[in-house]
């Protein structure tokens, strides 16, 4: 009976290539108030999206219900992040006006 060695476990390929990625950084070309926009312009595309799939829901004309269900469910978390972007803009907000000068 012999007992081998156990081999060192190396670097898998996956966690190689992430860690030598290199970072993307932030484009400061982009004004943040075109961020937001573009943000509130995609939330309210799925929103619609959402709209419109359930009249189509309504009407019994879904081709494929899974598929549906998940761009509602998209819509609700990005209306969802939306909110509680909100609500912390309003937090700062007010925590900047609360300050003494």
């Amino acid at each position: 009976m012999s007992i081998d060695a156990v081999p060192a476990v190396g670097v898998h390929d996956e966690v190689a290539s992430a860690t030598q990625a290199t970072p993307v950084a932030p484009t400061a070309s982009t004004p943040f108030s075109d961020r937001i926009a573009d943000g509130l312009q995609e939330v309210n595309r799925q929103l619609l999206t959402s709209q419109r799939d359930l009249q189509q829901l309504a009407a019994g004309e879904v081709e494929n219900l899974h598929e549906m269900l998940i761009r509602l469910e998209e819509s609700r978390t990005g209306l969802q992040l939306l909110l509680q972007v909100r609500n912390r803009v309003l937090e700062a907000y007010q925590d900047v006006m609360r300050m003494q000068v």
